[in-house]
């Protein structure tokens, strides 16, 4: 197989931002990422019927950011050890449980804020 040739300047950007939709299109076939979104619009909905300030509504969207982009890293990682290693590992079972704890962090992250901004 021949080297892939590296892009550079605009055509780089264009590439990456190809690359960067076909992980988004990836990451919907994830449950974990669909409820994910779904909580996204539904905090978006909720914290604006409280009244929540720009501010607010940034610090959210942002967590959100970070939560999926934690999802991605975390689809990614399962997808490496299930290429690399089909068999069960406890190596393999670890890599997984990590990605998925550091997935966890930010969800509860994400509910802490909501619920301060919600009653608080």
């Amino acid at each position: 197989m021949a080297p892939i040739e590296k892009k550079k300047g605009l055509r780089h950007l264009i590439a990456a931002g190809g690359y960067s939709f076909q992980g988004f299109m990836r990451l919907l076939q994830e449950e974990a990422f669909r409820h994910e979104l779904i909580g996204f619009v539904l905090g978006l909905v909720v914290f604006f019927l409280v009244g929540a300030t720009p501010v607010q509504f940034m610090i959210f969207v942002i967590l959100m950011l970070c939560l999926f982009a934690a999802e991605s890293l975390n689809t990614a990682i399962e997808e490496i050890i299930d290429r690399v290693s089909p068999e069960r590992s406890l190596e393999g079972k670890h890599a997984k449980d990590l990605g998925s704890f550091a997935t966890f962090c930010l969800i509860a992250g994400n509910v802490i804020y909501a619920v301060y901004v919600v009653f608080f």
